[in-house]
């Protein structure tokens, strides 16, 4: 198989593992999401990179298809504020470290934080994962009351 084509085919074997359709959208964001390492993408971001490669999506589609991806567990999606989602390629259990300025997400392990106790669920309802957003700023920027470097999240 020619170098060319194994993106093309790794694109497709997620989307026909995932049990989705493999259009040509899908297959085309597929191969800019998953054609290299792990990590964290805006749906602009993402629409701005199709439009570059030459795939004519609109944002919308770019939205739905994220969201579809999600759904079909290809991503994991990570919310660091209302109205501003990221999107992560790497879908084992970690959390974050989210720079607020650079509006940068980076991955931290699991075992890298503990998490002692948590309340029980409501009635009816399990706890699917546990995600921590740890919030950075700048050594030398404002404090905004949270927790010093050394101290806990």
């Amino acid at each position: 198989m020619m170098t060319a084509e194994r993106p093309f085919k790794r694109a497709l074997d997620r989307l026909n593992g995932a049990g989705l359709r493999p259009t040509r959208q899908r297959l085309g964001l597929a191969r800019l999401l998953f054609d290299g390492c792990d990590r964290h993408i805006t749906a602009e971001q993402l629409h701005g990179e199709a439009l570059a490669a030459d795939l004519p999506v609109s944002l919308a589609t770019v939205y739905n298809t994220l969201n579809q991806f999600t759904s079909a567990g290809l991503l994991r999606e990570v919310v660091v504020e209302a109205g501003k989602s990221y999107f992560d390629t790497n879908t084992s259990d970690h959390h974050h470290f989210f720079l607020e300025a650079a509006g940068r997400l980076e991955d931290i392990p699991a075992d890298r934080v503990l998490v002692q106790s948590l309340p029980a669920p409501p009635p009816g309802t399990r706890i699917a994962r546990v995600d921590v957003i740890v919030r950075l700023v700048e050594a030398d920027g404002p404090e905004t009351g949270g927790a010093e470097t050394g101290g806990a999240a």
